[in-house]
Formats: structure tokens, sequence, C-alpha cells
């Protein structure tokens, strides 16, 4: 009997942790997140981000060298895009938990899906269009390079006001779905993103688009946080038993 009850111990042990539905959510998450950074750091040529203190010519030639590149990756992107909407509503779903309340959770969805629009639609019609008509005006692929840029990098806001609601959830949550530590690295998120304010001014230098501070550190932050959030969210994930009753 006693092996027969180890062998079923180790058999518990074993099996998967989480509601079936939140884990293959959590594990949908880094892999979403990994075709993403390949689409817009290999094809769709905006990270590294390309110079803003350059002429129309060069900004014309950016489109003429990697056209097809940024076609295929913005297109692909276009079509996955969907899965930004599945990882924010799994973050949402653990911020329900929290003792904290509901409210938080539709803040975080609210502005994470508001900041998609400027943050990763609008570069990508801007940079299709310019790549769709490559002999147009050099003034007009001018203003689609930036205009494409400025809104990639400086969609402030409404990500500002996501991560804000979930620090105030996390500090304010009784249940521990987060560590309270968490909070504070969610605020850093803040942090950058009004510094990157300063690229809709400088041209050049630590505060332009490709700068260091307004670009660079900010990146730096993100990957930090979302390596982090992504541990969180598995252990949230574990922790979180069979049985508990589905969230109103």
């Amino acid at each position: 009997m006693s092996l027969l009850t180890v062998g079923r111990s180790a058999d518990t042990d074993e099996a998967p942790k989480g509601k079936p539905d939140v884990r293959l959510v959590t594990w949908f998450f880094p892999a979403w997140y990994g075709v993403f950074g390949v689409i817009i750091c290999i094809l769709a040529r905006v990270t590294p981000p390309p110079r803003p203190d350059v002429t129309d010519e060069d900004k014309v030639a950016f489109f003429a060298a990697n056209g097809l590149t940024i076609q295929i990756g913005f297109v692909v992107l276009l079509i996955l895009l969907g899965g930004a909407a599945v990882t924010n509503g799994l973050v949402a779903y653990q911020m329900k938990r929290m003792s904290s309340g509901s409210v938080f959770a539709y803040v975080y969805i609210g502005g994470m899906g508001v900041g998609a629009l400027p943050g990763f639609l609008l570069v990508g019609v801007c940079f299709l269009t310019a790549a769709f008509r490559p002999d147009r005006n050099p003034e007009q692929i001018s203003l689609l390079y930036d205009l494409g840029m400025l809104s990639y990098n400086g969609s402030l806001g409404c990500f500002s006001a996501a991560y804000l609601a979930l620090a105030i959830a996390i500090l304010y949550d009784k249940n521990d779905i987060f560590p309270r530590w968490f909070a504070y690295v969610s605020i850093w998120q803040i942090v950058t993103e009004v510094i990157a304010t300063q690229m809709f001014v400088f041209k050049s230098g630590p505060m332009a688009w490709n700068g260091s501070l307004a670009f660079w550190w900010a990146v730096v932050v993100f990957t930090v946080w979302l390596g982090v959030l992504i541990y969180l969210l598995k252990r949230a994930c574990e922790r979180e038993p069979l049985d508990a009753p589905a969230l109103d």
C-alpha cells in the first residue's frame, strides 16, 4: 500500500498545476511576445529604430532598401495583433483575482487596448503606406516615416494608465497574486514613458526617438518588466486551486 501511495503522490506532483485554460494562455503569453519581437526587430525594422536626423532622401532610401521585409513583417503583425488582447486579458484575469477589485483590471485592459492603436497599428499603416508606393513625393515619405516612428515610440498616456492601474492593484491586494515589489517595477515603466516625451522635441542625442534615454533605457526596463511578468503569471497560475470558482 505504501508503494501505491507513493506512486499516486508522485503522479499528483507531476500533474500540471493551475486551471487548464489559464495554463494554456500563460504559455501562449511568452510565445506571442517572442514572435512579436522577431517581427519588430528583424522584419518591420522599427527596433532598433531608424535615425530621426536624416534627410528626406535618406528616408526614401530606407523604404526602398527595406520595403519587402517591412511589408512582410507588418502584414504578419496585423494578422497576429489580436494575440495582444489575449495576453492583456491574462494579466487582467490575475488582477481580478486580487482583493483590490475589478476596476483596475478594466483600466489595464482599456489602457493597453487604446495604446495599441497609436503604438502598433498607426506605425504599421504608415510604414506599409510608404512601402506600397516608394515613388511618392519624398516629403510625403518623410511625413509617414516621422509619424510612424513618433507614434510607435511616443504613445505615452495610454500605457502609463495601464501600468499605474497594475501598480495600485498590486499595492492594495491582500491575496498575494503578485508580490508588492512588482508594483514598483511597473512604476518604472511610467517613468520611461514620461522621459520619452522629449523625443517630440529632439532629433538627435539621448532624448531622440533612438536615444539612449528616450528609447534604449525604456527597452531595458520593459524587457525586465516583461520577463518578471511572465514568471509571475506562471507562478500565479500554478498557485490557483483547480476548484477555485470562476470569476464573475
